[in-house]
């Protein structure tokens, strides 16, 4: 009998190692579509730069969480044999991958804002600090309970703070330490023109279509995988997801009035608002959420870049991750409750206070980084290296050769 039961745990072992590391290989391809979807939005003579900094930024990342900010999140470290570290089939270190995956998109949101103007090796090391040191102090705040807090939202709301693939603690994040890099930063040169916004059309519409779609299909490892483990896998998170994206799709297209940037952004604030909830909300619920994030987008990146003359967000991170990441952390505790036939379990108090946490801990994070890397090294390229292009002026190359 026991022979029968060893048998057992090595084969869900087995296969729940291979279930997370799926997920990790769908949302590394994740990283494909971030590179993608700036791509077909930067203009061409920065295209080559939006490739680098994506891959770039990953090599940094996984450096920089595999030696500190998976420790600081969860207390786990890799200074052991390999013997060690491969029991249970290697579960732990696939685990970390998975997560590593999620960190890493921390700076591949943050691109997208600072395209077209960053120096690359100071926003390299900025990439490095924020997945070291700000990234996981909020990650090990809510996934690990570290310091308390979500101990102290359960014992004084009824529920700690629910985020079930990373609304809040991955997409606003990344999208409000991308608000504080933007604005120290500041915008293009020839982006704004007595006061008003001097349109930089996408170089490549069918790049950023590719970029949407690869993000979007990586999502569903992303949500779904989330479980971590085959028993907890969920197909009401697949359909949730499935409908959030359809809502922010749907509705951007009409607020968006047909423009194919809002079309194909919309699926991805669908799918940043519903990570959260997404294990406990109703399709229709879901399908409510992501409509109202593609009406959000939409909105605010408009406003940012007409009324904003200082506040330069090339792809719209800020409005797509920040604020959408936010409105998904607090609706999880709207469209989680049973009265509106969610789950249960969410306590709309301790969603709206561990939303904001979240912003506290990015926007001042991201200002600390930031500041200090505009101190030391400076965040801008010259005025000719701008006009020349990130991809000569750093790359000494350009996307295509002039020989046709």
């Amino acid at each position: 009998m026991n022979g029968v039961n060893s048998a057992v745990e090595t084969l869900m072992s087995g296969t729940n190692t291979l279930f997370i590391l799926l997920g990790a290989i769908m949302v590394l391809l994740m990283h494909g579509g971030f590179a993608f979807l700036e791509v077909g939005t930067v203009r061409h003579k920065n295209q080559v730069n939006a490739l680098v900094k994506i891959l770039t930024d990953f090599g940094i990342s996984t450096l920089a969480y595999f030696f500190i900010g998976y420790q600081i999140a969860y207390g786990n470290h890799f200074f052991a044999s390999a013997d060690t570290l491969a029991v249970n089939n290697g579960y732990e270190l696939v685990k970390f991958f998975f997560l590593l995956t999620f960190a890493a998109a921390i700076p591949a949101i943050i691109s997208g804002g600072i395209a077209e103007r960053a120096k690359f090796y100071p926003f390299l090391i900025g990439s490095g600090l924020t997945v070291a040191f700000v990234y996981p102090v909020f990650e090990g705040m809510i996934w690990n309970g570290n310091y308390g807090f979500q101990d102290w939202l359960e014992s004084q709301f009824g529920a700690a703070f629910h985020d079930f693939a990373g609304s809040v603690v991955v997409h606003g994040v990344g999208g409000w330490i991308a608000f504080a890099a933007v604005y120290l930063l500041g915008s293009r040169n020839g982006r704004y023109r007595n006061g008003r916004v001097v349109a930089f059309a996408p170089s490549n519409i069918p790049f950023l279509a590719l970029g949407a779609w690869i993000l979007t299909v990586g999502w569903f490892g992303f949500n779904v995988m989330s479980a971590q483990t085959i028993d907890g896998i969920s197909g009401l998170v697949a359909v949730n997801s499935l409908m959030a994206m359809v809502g922010g799709t749907l509705v951007a297209m009409v607020v968006g009035k047909n423009d194919p940037g809002f079309i194909h952004n919309g699926p991805l604030a669908g799918l940043v608002a519903v990570c959260a909830g997404s294990d406990i909300m109703h399709p229709i619920g879901s399908l409510l959420v992501g409509g109202v994030a593609g009406a959000l987008f939409v909105f605010v990146f408009t406003l940012a870049q007409n009324r904003f003359s200082k506040f330069d967000d090339v792809l719209g991170v800020w409005p797509l991750h920040g604020l959408c990441g936010l409105w998904g952390g607090i609706a999880a505790g709207v469209f989680g409750a049973e009265s509106l036939g969610g789950l249960g379990g969410v306590s709309f108090t301790a969603q709206v206070i561990g939303s904001l946490a979240g912003v506290l801990v990015a926007v001042g994070g991201g200002f600390i980084v930031y500041g200090l890397v505009k101190v030391v090294a400076g965040l801008r390229l010259t005025e000719e290296e701008e006009f020349n292009g990130a991809d000569l002026s750093i790359h000494k190359i350009g996307s295509t050769s002039d020989d046709g």
